[in-house]
């Protein structure tokens, strides 16, 4: 076997054998092993990503997505032969400390345990059909609001109006905050995306929140919809809107045709994932970072 680092945009020789083993690693487990914002790195060179192929007779059998985190997939006909332990070492070799493991599959924790990694967050990824999603679908807007799109908003400056609000509301976050423009630019590249699905709630020319739902194909063909990103601005915290912004979109994706709606909330989040259940979600998937930092500091 050998390791090979590269940069996959500059490779597209490689692209289909690589989806190949990443299909065929969801087909065996159920669950995808790299997330949206990694599989666009496979192809975007503009998201920076970097790559470990573990490579067989030239052909991928395991990669290393590298960031600022990593994820980490094997072929599954090329399993329990050491492929997992040699990427996740040649990524702390690179400076890698996060690894994801969505699923948390027992491979992945018995992985995790051989090289000495604590887990050190826990991603849900939650989700509501049926008669519970249809009860949740429906949005009541407060006196004084009115609820409009990315699209149509008559905001002077509508896109930093949203990167302002985003940036509020996710000031802590590891991810989604302390957005630039430009990751907002590239966020908007995604093939999914739609400005109409960007949604609004505005009051006298201000934006007090949004919520950008997501499609996973044609909802009225049976796709999921998924509850993206929510957010709301500080000026207006404590003033009850978190209910019907998160409806608003539940009701835009019903509305459209989804019958199962998902999204992704920290694990300790007790508060939201209350709210959460009470919508009657339920919990579908559990994401982990195992990280190796605790370890060294023995």
């Amino acid at each position: 076997m050998e390791l090979r680092e590269l940069s996959l945009p500059e490779h597209p020789e490689l692209h289909e054998a690589v989806h190949d083993m990443l299909e065929r690693a969801h087909h065996e487990d159920g669950v995808e092993p790299l997330s949206e914002q990694y599989l666009r790195g496979i192809l975007e060179a503009s998201l920076g990503h970097r790559h470990i192929l573990a490579l067989e007779q030239g052909q991928p059998v395991g990669i290393l997505a590298m960031q600022e985190q990593a994820e980490l997939c094997v072929h599954p006909a090329c399993r329990r032969h050491g492929i997992g332990s040699s990427l996740l070492r040649a990524g702390r070799d690179a400076g890698i400390k996060d690894f994801w493991a969505h699923g948390n599959l027992v491979p992945a924790q018995h992985l995790a345990a051989s090289e000495h990694l604590d887990a050190s967050r826990e991603l849900l990824v939650m989700s509501v059909e049926g008669e519970a999603l249809e009860r949740a679908a429906c949005t009541s807007v407060p006196d004084g609001f009115r609820t409009t799109n990315l699209e149509q908003s008559e905001l002077v400056e509508p896109l930093q109006e949203w990167l302002r609000v985003n940036n509020e509301a996710f000031s802590w976050h590891p991810e989604q905050g302390g957005w630039d423009m430009q990751q907002l630019d590239q966020a908007r590249q995604a093939q999914w995306y739609r400005a109409d699905d960007v949604l609004f709630l505005e009051k006298q020319g201000a934006l007090a929140g949004f919520h950008w739902v997501k499609r996973h194909g044609d909802l009225s063909k049976g796709a999921i919809g998924e509850v993206y990103v929510v957010g709301l601005a500080d000026a207006f915290r404590g003033q009850g809107l978190g209910g019907p912004l998160l409806n608003l979109g539940l009701q835009r994706l019903y509305e459209q045709g989804a019958r199962k709606v998902i999204l992704y909330v920290e694990a300790d989040n007790k508060p939201a994932v209350a709210v959460y259940e009470r919508l009657g979600f339920e919990v579908q998937e559990r994401h982990v970072v195992y990280s190796a930092e605790r370890a060294e500091n023995f």
